[in-house]
């Protein structure tokens, strides 16, 4: 399939009129139908392919946004060497029938005299947020601006990044924007690691102690009670912790799914067991989905 590429807004217009989606968004009139957009920062892999199949099932045409947000990495982070690997980025959206990609340059998002962001609020800053300040405000500006830019109406995201679609979703929600969200779940590789694009900075000492966080969720999710699962899911982390090289762990949360607050012992109904740890150089986050039921 033909990939339409455009880096700059002149360059959507066309892309969007020549797609028949020169219409509001959401509007069939004039023949004009649906867009899903899978927001990426590039380097695809299969995680992000399952997304480019799940909104060509939500929508008759699929664009794919490449971009690395400098607004979300912080100061120390691995924003200069996030891999960037457009050319292969290209092949994964033709083959999955994704008819544009919007690939702008970073002057072309943010102006560079930006003064005004989107505030994650008090959600940004637990969890995932207490360890990256100012990461979600990012996340939440750029998708903004993405929304306002390619005009779509789905949009895709992973449940591996469970926090930020949680964000995403609020957001939606809190500023009346229209478009519908949709998360697709986590895409494992054959040994159990969440797909991410991270991946590939593991040595084969670094990925053994890794697989620690899948198993831990896996153990976690063995149980009902949140105390019974923080202990088990520990249990593995702890061990990993004295590995070589060892895991490091930054969290491990059992949290709501719409506010990741942490549950009290009597919560009941779904729950999410977020984890995230650094190995070597790379950190790296997972998460699993569970019920807690009653206590008998």
């Amino acid at each position: 399939m033909d990939v339409i590429v455009v880096a700059d807004r002149s360059e959507l217009l066309a892309a969007r009129a020549a797609l028949g989606l020169d219409g509001a968004p959401g509007r069939r009139a004039g023949g004009a139908g649906t867009l899903a957009l899978v927001p990426t920062m590039g380097a695809l892999h299969e995680g992000h392919r399952s997304l480019i199949r799940l909104a060509r099932e939500r929508a008759d045409h699929v664009a794919v946004s490449v971009f690395v947000n400098p607004l979300q990495f912080g100061p120390h982070e691995d924003f200069s060497r996030y891999p960037r690997t457009f050319d292969a980025d290209l092949e994964v959206c033709a083959a999955e029938g994704a008819g544009l990609v919007f690939a702008p340059a970073a002057d072309e998002i943010y102006l560079p005299d930006r003064q005004v962001g989107v505030s994650a609020g008090q959600m940004g800053t637990i969890v995932e947020g207490a360890f990256r300040p100012g990461h979600f405000d990012g996340v939440l500006t750029v998708v903004l601006k993405l929304f306002n830019l390619v005009r779509p109406d789905v949009a895709v995201f992973g449940q591996k990044d469970a926090q930020q679609l949680a964000m995403i979703r609020r957001m939606v929600a809190d500023l009346n924007v229209p478009v519908e969200v949709v998360g697709a779940p986590t895409v494992r590789e054959p040994d159990g690691l969440a797909l991410s694009s991270r991946n590939r900075y593991l040595s084969p000492a670094d990925r053994a102690t890794a697989l620690a966080l899948s198993r831990a969720l896996r153990e976690g999710t063995r149980h009902t009670r949140p105390k019974d699962i923080l202990h088990a899911a520990h249990a593995v982390l702890d061990e990993a912790a004295r590995a070589d090289p060892p895991l490091l762990l930054d969290y491990l949360s059992l949290v709501d799914p719409a506010t990741f607050t942490a549950v009290a012992e009597d919560h009941r109904g779904e729950a999410i067991l977020a984890v995230a740890a650094k190995v070597g150089t790379t950190r790296l986050i997972d998460n699993a989905v569970l019920t807690l039921s009653p206590v008998m």
